[in-house]
């Protein structure tokens, strides 16, 4: 079932999800979204963290990947490594 209502964005750029939308849905303040436009339609998901059998999966498959690339588990030390570097520079910086 769908619903439909109307709503004004602020000059803030906010929009607010009407009540009986927020309420069909389970919608509670924090929830996180993802923004999607195309053309002259946004959409608006709701994210998730995946389940552990989700997560499960996700680790498997980036897993299998590393392995077929040749990844080692350095090479994401490593990466971190940087990263971590890169952001403690900028926040010495400013």
């Amino acid at each position: 079932m769908s619903s439909m209502a109307t709503t004004r964005m602020s000059s803030k750029g906010q929009v607010v999800i009407p009540e009986e939308i927020r309420a069909r849905l389970g919608l509670r303040s924090g929830t996180q979204f993802v923004v999607v436009a195309d053309r002259d339609v946004v959409i608006l998901r709701t994210l998730a963290p995946p389940s552990l059998a989700e997560f499960d999966q996700l680790i498997a498959t980036a897993r299998k990947t590393a392995r077929r690339t040749g990844m080692k588990k350095t090479d994401v030390r490593n990466a971190i490594t940087t990263v971590r570097n890169r952001r403690a520079a900028r926040r010495s910086e400013g």
